[in-house]
Order: C-alpha cells, then structure tokens, then sequence
C-alpha cells in the first residue's frame, strides 16, 4: 500500500505550539545545565583528581536516573493518552504506579552507592586517588536519590498533563540553591567548613530535599487531574499496571542500557589516560547546555502526537510527528552552530592542564558537527516512543549502542594505538548509520496506536 504524502511543514500555530510546550522544560535543563557547569568548574578547580572522581560518581548515577526516566516516559505517553480521552481515574493510578515505580528502580542504586562505593568506582577506573576521592563523594551524595525518585515522578506527571511551567520554577529554585550551596560547602565560605567533593555532594542532597518537598507543597495546594490521596498510593488495578510495564519495561530497560553505555564509553576512553577522563568530563558538561533542546522535543511530542493519538485523531498525530522531525533537524542546526563557537572559549575557563582542555575542545567540535545527527535520531525515538513502540525505541537506541558503537570502541581502545581524538569521530560517525534504520522505522508508521482503548 502506497505510504500517505508527507507534510513537512506546519502552520504558524502549528510552531507556536510546539515552542510554547518545548520552552519551559528546555529552559529548566539549560539553567540545570548551567548549573551543572558552574559546579563543574568549581569541583575542577580542586584539580583532576577531583574533576574524575566526581564525573565518575556522576556517571553512575544517571545510569539510575536515566532509568527511572525511561519508565516515567512510559507513564506519561499513557497520562497524556488519558488526559486527551478526559479519563481523570486511570490518570492518577498512572501517577501512583510511577511513584512506586521509580522507588522501586533508585534503591538498588542507593544501596549499591553507600555500603559498596569503592567497588563501584572501580569499574571506570584503577587510579585510587580517583577511587578514594570518589568514594566519599558517592556514600554523601546517594542520599539524593529518594527525593530525586519523588520530584521526577510529580514533574514528568506535571509535563504529561500540560503544565510544565511549575516543574520549570521548582527545578530553577533548586539548582540555584544547589549553587549557592556549592559555593559555600566546597570551599568553606559564609562561616562553614572547607568540604571539598563532600562539600558538593552534601549540597547536591539538601537541594534534592528542597526540590521534592516543593513538589509534595504545589501538588497538595493545587488541582492537577492526576493528584492522588496517599491512602490509594497502592490501588492500581492490575490490568493498567501490566498495560504500562509492557511500554515501560523496553523503556526503561533502553535507557537503564543506554546511560550504562554512555558509562562504559566513559571507561573506555578513560583508558587513554586521567587527562581523557577529565577532558570527556568538560565536553559532556558544556554539551549538555546545548543538548536541552532534547527535553523540548521530547515534551512537545509527547502533546503533540500522544495526545491526538488518544483522542483517535491519527492523520493529525501523523503529521505533527513529522513536521516535529523536520523542525527538530533546522533547530539542530542554529544549536550546532553556537556549540561550535563555545568550543572556542567555555574549555578555557577550566583550570586544569592544557592538554585536557585540548581534549574538551575537540570533542565538543566534533558534537558540534554531528548534532543534526544526535537530533534526527532522538526525535525519531520521540516518535516511536509516543505510540507506545517501545520495541523499535529499544532497538535504536541502546541496542544500536550495544552491538555497534561500544564495540568498535572497545576494539579500538584494547587493539590499536589510535589517539584518543581518531576514537572518538570513529565512534560519533556510526551515527548516519543509526539514523538510516529509526527514520526507517518511523516510516514503517506502527506507532500509530491508540493505547487508551
């Protein structure tokens, strides 16, 4: 059967739309990820050492919180679903299975980080310095992790539903007070002890037990459709429950895969040398202030196909997805551009050897060039993930990683004396690659589903 012709352009209320969903939580991540890089130079300027240790420490972690976002993804494609079907009910039994979800996904991780740190750690690195360091950055800062569980539920609930613009005020007072908090625990100002790491991974918990109790206050005080009662928290019918975990278990497996990835590419290109790690740590960081154009994707498409989708208005769920993929791709550009030219000046602020700021710069350069790529790809994931295709999502996305990318890496590491730069653009290139298969699947149209009825 011939394939319908595609649209690739919207009107103007069309972009209006989608800006005005994409911006908020785009805006959060980019003050998060400011955040993050003033906190970066601040743990950087008590040296390399420092600098590893704590972006190992990282590293970890949002292995767990990546996670605990791939099943929330899930939930909000089915709150959003029910939101466009008006069904108030399942909304909030789709809100208690998240909350206990996501519990339930973070204690292994907060466990395994406070009683086995050391062990851990040395999974990306044999250097002690960095695995002691590390260490008592770890045990300090899991603590983090229940009240992150609680604050990512209630906010990606909030987004499902429409409102973004509470998490975005909640998530910008935290960080600011994570700063603040920073500034003065790590080098001992305002009357307080220099702490060092320990210093940030203590301001890294109080500001996740402000965040959450800011949620547990909006989501009492206000409204929202999917507010639940704490006495029906475990009264989800069973039916809705398996529902979601056929979506969210690829979901969550993909990004529990993907984040674990993205932790052995670190290990892997740590193997060059402390520099690398510390270089790879800077890029990652700088990039993210441009990879928030992500967030917004993911948010608009979630309205904006998922929604229709649950109401049965499928041509117009059609064609939002790909007028969002042509969008993403001209939006990736001007990113790329500005990430480019970053390159050129944020690696410098950085007080760290020359030659690991060499390294930061030349990796966010070939980012900067392969964006569109990184963009294409994760909207197609978008697209995949609104119908609830979770199959194909897994396949693309971390399976791709598993059987290509990682690989190739790791027999460049182990079997050449390839530079650390000639690595990386190899492993970047299988990008076009990845790309060729998610935009076939899109194609294919199976995420046309409607999961409500």
């Amino acid at each position: 059967m011939q394939k319908k012709k595609i649209h690739w352009l919207g009107n103007r209320q069309f972009y209006r739309t989608a800006m005005a969903l994409g911006i908020p939580l785009m805006f959060q991540q980019l003050i998060t990820s400011s955040v993050n890089l003033v906190d970066n130079l601040m743990v950087g300027q008590l040296g390399n050492t420092a600098l590893s240790s704590v972006a190992a420490v990282n590293r970890l972690t949002m292995v767990a919180i990546f996670a605990v976002n791939g099943l929330l993804a899930a939930a909000a494609i089915f709150i959003a679903q029910f939101w466009g079907a008006e069904d108030r009910e399942p909304m909030k039994q789709t809100f208690r299975f998240s909350l206990l979800a996501a519990f339930l996904i973070l204690v292994p991780f907060w466990l395994g980080e406070t009683l086995i740190p050391e062990q851990l750690l040395s999974f990306f690195t044999d250097v002690q310095d960095v695995i002691k360091t590390g260490s008592q950055y770890m045990v300090i800062a899991a603590w983090a992790l229940p009240f992150t569980a609680f604050s990512l539920s209630t906010a990606s609930a909030m987004r499902a539903a429409g409102q973004p613009r509470l998490p975005l005020g909640i998530s910008v007072g935290a960080v600011l007070i994570n700063t603040l908090l920073n500034y003065l625990l790590i080098f001992g100002k305002g009357g307080f002890p220099v702490m060092g790491v320990q210093g940030a991974a203590l301001a890294t918990v109080m500001a996740r037990l402000i965040e959450a109790l800011l949620h547990l206050y909006f989501l009492v005080r206000k409204s929202f459709p999917f507010t639940t009662r704490l006495r029906e928290l475990f009264v989800i019918p069973r039916s809705l429950a398996w529902s979601i975990l056929k979506k969210a278990l690829p979901l969550a497996l993909n990004e529990f895969l993907w984040s674990l990835g993205m932790a052995t590419l670190f290990m892997l290109y740590s193997q060059r040398g402390p520099e690398i790690m510390a270089g790879y740590s800077i890029a990652n960081t700088i990039s993210d202030l441009f990879f928030v154009l992500f967030g917004g994707l993911a948010t608009a498409t979630t309205i904006l196909v998922s929604k229709p989708l649950g109401a049965n208005q499928m041509e117009e769920a059609r064609e939002r997805a790909y007028q969002l993929l042509a969008f993403s791709i001209f939006l990736a550009v001007l990113f790329s551009m500005a990430m480019f030219g970053a390159s050129f000046i944020v690696p410098a602020w950085y007080q760290v050897s020359v030659q690991t700021r060499q390294i930061a710069a030349q990796m966010l350069q070939v980012m900067a060039v392969m964006f569109w790529t990184y963009t294409a790809n994760t909207q197609c994931y978008f697209i995949l993930r609104a119908g609830g295709d979770t199959r194909s999502t897994l396949f693309v996305d971390s399976g791709f990683m598993w059987l290509v990318n990682i690989p190739l890496i790791g027999l460049l590491t182990c079997f050449t004396s390839m530079n650390i730069m000639q690595m990386y653009l190899i492993g970047q290139m299988t990008e076009l690659a990845k790309l060729s298969k998610a935009y076939h699947l899109v194609r294919k149209e199976k995420w046309l589903v409607n999961l409500t009825q």
